[in-house]
This record gives structure tokens, sequence and C-alpha cells, in this order.
């Protein structure tokens, strides 16, 4: 199948903080183009109304992650206030909770010990959240996992798992009172050594109240915040959210199923892009306080609620708690659904699941406890003339982070053309408005690869467990725009990026694909800061 993304690329400005630490995977894009029918894998938005207009920003290297504002309104101005206020609160709020800044009032705080500090409301409310959430998953969520986070850290850069003992002492630290809060004095008390993050509700809180400024700073049909995976929609537009395939490591990949929503949020975790491996085997970054241990009974957990916060504590929790237990904490929240695939592939969901336009079961890829296969061809490829179907390309690309942090995405074409330079494939396509597709020329000059972009209906956001910013994955099957095999042979990958105001780069290579693997790195430019391209064997299912 073939995917097309559309991105609209903007000005620069100033990076907040760091909230999250980076992660191995680049976050999802803006509008994008569905060529043959392909959802983005993870959740996607698309809208259901045609006026006024969606209008899009996506911002990179935002609180470690990536930033999707989408705003529904008649005046682009309108959507222009919107995402100044949402990011001046986005920026106002990194001030206060970011754990990876040393200057926040949190890690300020953080250190101090025994004695009330007067604290500002919203450090006040998250630390409060915490103590809220570890009472109802009793112990499964707790701010000073991090202690037993950095543990598995520490061991895995020495190549071992931690001892018995030193599990047993992370555990004891974290079973300890960390804080005592006094919110009619306005005081927070640091009580405890232990190491601690605000993540798990740092990001649904930022999230809520980012939605909250954009609405007051400008009359809004629809708003939709995606930071770092998790998604909020605000005002009376519905949108179909797809979620993703715990497996799924590309753009191109398909989703495992879609709900709904109106005015909810929508939250996905899971342990399958973030952790350690130690002597080869992956441990999740997710771990259950309570036994100072990764957790890997649940893949995935995805969460529909009424808020970000909500949303975002369930689908950490349900990771931590065995499904029966999640199920019950989910039904004692009113307005929450989830689905829960398990590790060896059971979808479990809510009994409500269906009512916010999920379906009662999920279907997981066949290949979810696969590795990857070894290809069948002979040795020295495949002599058929026949694209070897056991073989894929992928392609991995990471934009660069210009000097000063956060800015707007550039626009972005992948595409692939064969000996004669006949465009094959359109792998992805990344802009916002027709206005700006001449800006990709290289990709533009082609009548087939143009003509992909006429008339196709619009996907719009996505998410899924956290990812950094920057880094995408697309991948290709051996067919072409028609879905059609192409034969083995040589061809030739081109990434181009342009940036409104700014630079255009394209950079390609080729590749022989006959059964053998093979592999090629493009120079980075000012625009991309590295390309990897691979052709190698699928897993098993795809």
């Amino acid at each position: 199948m073939v995917a097309a993304a559309v991105v609209k690329n903007e000005r620069n400005a100033t990076e907040p903080p760091t909230l999250f630490p980076p992660c191995p995977m680049g976050l999802p894009r803006s509008r994008f183009l569905s060529l043959t029918g392909f959802l983005f894998t993870a959740l996607r938005l698309t809208s259901v109304a045609a006026d006024p207009a969606w209008h899009a920003f996506h911002h990179e290297h935002v609180l470690g992650t990536s930033l999707e504002l989408r705003f529904a309104a008649s005046k682009a101005g309108d959507a222009q206030r919107a995402e100044a206020a949402a990011l001046e609160e986005i920026d106002r709020l990194a001030t206060i909770l970011s754990g990876y800044d040393a200057q926040s009032e949190f890690s300020r705080w953080a250190t101090t010990r025994g004695e009330p500090r007067r604290v500002s409301n919203d450090l006040i409310n998250v630390l409060s959240l915490f103590d809220q959430w570890r009472e109802r998953t009793r112990g499964a969520l707790d701010a000073a996992a991090e202690t037993t986070v950095r543990l598995w850290r520490r061991t895995a850069e020495q190549g071992r798992v931690p001892s018995s003992d030193e599990i047993a002492d992370a555990v004891t630290a974290v079973a300890a009172r960390h804080w005592e809060l006094n919110p009619d004095a306005g005081t927070a008390t640091r009580l405890s050594a232990a190491p601690l993050r605000l993540n798990s509700f740092a990001k649904g809180y930022i999230i809520d109240r980012a939605a909250a400024a954009a609405r007051a700073a400008a009359p809004l049909e629809g708003v939709v915040v995606n930071l770092g995976g998790d998604v909020l929609v605000r005002g009376p537009r519905a949108v179909t959210v797809a979620v993703t395939d715990p497996l799924a490591d590309a753009e191109t990949d398909a989703p495992l199923t879609s709900i709904t929503v109106r005015d909810r949020a929508v939250a996905t975790s899971g342990g399958y892009r973030r952790g350690v491996s130690i002597n080869g085997r992956w441990y999740s970054h997710l771990v259950d306080p309570r036994t100072g241990r990764p957790v890997d009974h649940v893949r995935s957990a995805t969460v529909s609620a009424l808020n970000a916060v909500e949303a975002g504590a369930l689908a950490t929790a349900l990771c931590v708690l065995p499904p029966s237990e999640g199920l019950t904490l989910v039904a004692s929240r009113a307005g929450a659904e989830c689905l829960i695939i398990t590790s060896d592939g059971e979808s479990v969901v809510s009994p409500g699941w269906t009512e916010t336009g999920g379906p009662q079961t999920a279907t997981p890829r066949a290949d979810v406890h696969a590795a990857p296969t070894t290809a069948t061809a002979a040795p020295g490829g495949n002599k058929a003339g026949v694209w070897d179907s056991n073989y894929e390309v992928v392609v991995d690309l990471e934009i660069a982070r210009p000097a000063g942090g956060r800015a707007k995405r550039p626009f972005v074409a992948v595409w692939v053309e064969d000996k004669d330079h006949f465009p094959v494939r359109t792998l992805a396509l990344w802009y916002h408005g027709d206005r700006w597709l001449p800006d990709l020329r290289s990709w533009y000059r082609g009548d087939q690869l143009r003509s992909l972009a006429e008339g196709a209906p619009i996907v719009s956001t996505v998410s899924s467990a956290t990812r950094g910013p920057g880094r995408y994955t697309v991948r290709w099957d051996g067919r072409d725009n028609q879905g059609k095999p192409v034969p083995s042979g040589k061809y030739t990958v081109y990434i181009e990026a342009a940036r409104e105001h700014g630079t255009h780069q394209l950079v390609s290579g080729d590749l022989v694909c006959n059964g053998s693997p093979a592999k090629l790195e493009l120079p980075a430019n000012v625009e991309l800061s590295g390309v990897a391209v691979d052709y190698r064997a699928r897993r098993a299912g795809r």
C-alpha cells in the first residue's frame, strides 16, 4: 500500500525546557494523504466536517518529544493565535514541571528536605494527582518509580540485571512517603531522597491546559493537541482514532483497529519502544514500583477518557496491573474505556469500548510473537526477476535539530524510482496545503507522483506510546503505486526536504533489491541529520 503524509512547515520558535527524555523513535506527524486506504500506524484523526477548516501546526523537540496542534477555525489568524497560546502554556508549565531541567520549579523543590516550601498551584495539583492515583492503583503508579528505572538503566550499562538486594532496596525506597502537601497554605514538603519523575501526570496535565489556553485565545470549532503520543480532542468535531499495532515501527504499517471520539482524550502506553537490552533480552522502561521489575505481560494499553490526565494515567496503570485488575480500575472511572493487548496477542476490552466507536474485539497482527524471518532466496539473490516477498526496504530518517531548539517540521517527500528513473512509489509526503507542493520540486516534477495527491482522502493526527522527536521510519514492500509487485533489480530511493523561507535538500541512493541484504547511508544536511536505507528480510506476516 502507498502512504503520503501531509505537513506544513512554519517559523522557528524558542524551545522550552525538556520534560521527557529522548527515546528511540520519532513522533507522528501532520496531515497525511491516504493513497490506497492506508492508515498511519498509531492513533490517527480524520475530521468529519469541512467548515471551519482544520489548521495544523507541527513542532519537533518540544519537551523532549514532538507536538501536533490542530485547530478548526474559520480564519487562519484565529488558528495562529490558538497555536501561540498553546505553546505559551506548554512553555510555562515546562518551567514548573520538568524533571530534566535543573532550574524548573519541581527540580529545585526536589532538592529540599523536611521543610515546607511554597510552590505553585500547578505543582501542587500534579503532586496531588500522584497521591490520588498511587492510592487508586495500590502503588502501581508512583512518582518514585524513577528509582527503579535508574537502577535498571545503570546495571544495563554494566551488562547485567540488578541483584535481588538492589531491587529490594529500590522497592523500599519507592514505598516511602515522598512529600506532604498543604494546599491551603500552598506548600509542599519533600520527605524522602528517592528520585522522582512527574511524567505520568505532567504530560496529560500540560495537554489539558494547552487545549484550554487555545480555546480561550480564539473562537474554535475544534481542538486537537497531540503531545508525545497522547491525543486530546476538544469541541464538537468527531474524529476517528486508529490504534497502533504495538509491533509496528514504520509510518506505513497498518493500525490495529480504530475508534471514533468527540470531546475526549485517547492515550496509548506500552514498553515496546523504550527500555534497555541486557544480554540480548529486552526490558521495558515501564516498571512495577511494588516489585522493582520491568513489566512485560501487557504489550500495549489504549484508553479513551474524559481528559488527558485520566487517559494517560489509566494507560500507564493498565500496563502494570494484571488485565483483570486493570478492567476493574477502568470500570471505576466515569467515561473511561480501554483496549489491552497482552504479550501473547490477546485483546481485552472494557464492556463499553464499542460505545466509543471501537470494535468489541481487536484483531492483532498475525506476527505478534514473530521474530524477523530469514529470507528464502537462494544464495546469490533472486534469479527469477520477481521481487522477493520475504524482503522489504526500510528508510530511517532523522530531521535535523536546529540550533536554538524547537522548530516546525520541514516538508518531506520520500519516493522510489526504478533503473530507468520512472517513479515507482511514493512512500511519504509531508506538507500542508496544495500551495506548498511545488516546494518539493524534485518530487513535484513527476506527473505520476504528483497525481497521487489530487483528490486523495485526508488522514491527520497519530498517537502511540511516547516516541522521540524527529526520527521517522517508512517501509516499502516492493509494490508500485498500483499495488503490483515490482521486478527485482536496482532502485533509487530519494528523500527531499524543503523548509518554508528556508533551504531545499535532496539526497538519494541506489539499492540492488534481488534477495540479498543491502544497506546504504545517505549524507546528512541542514534539514536531515541522518538517513539510512536497509533492504532486509521482513518480519513474518508483513
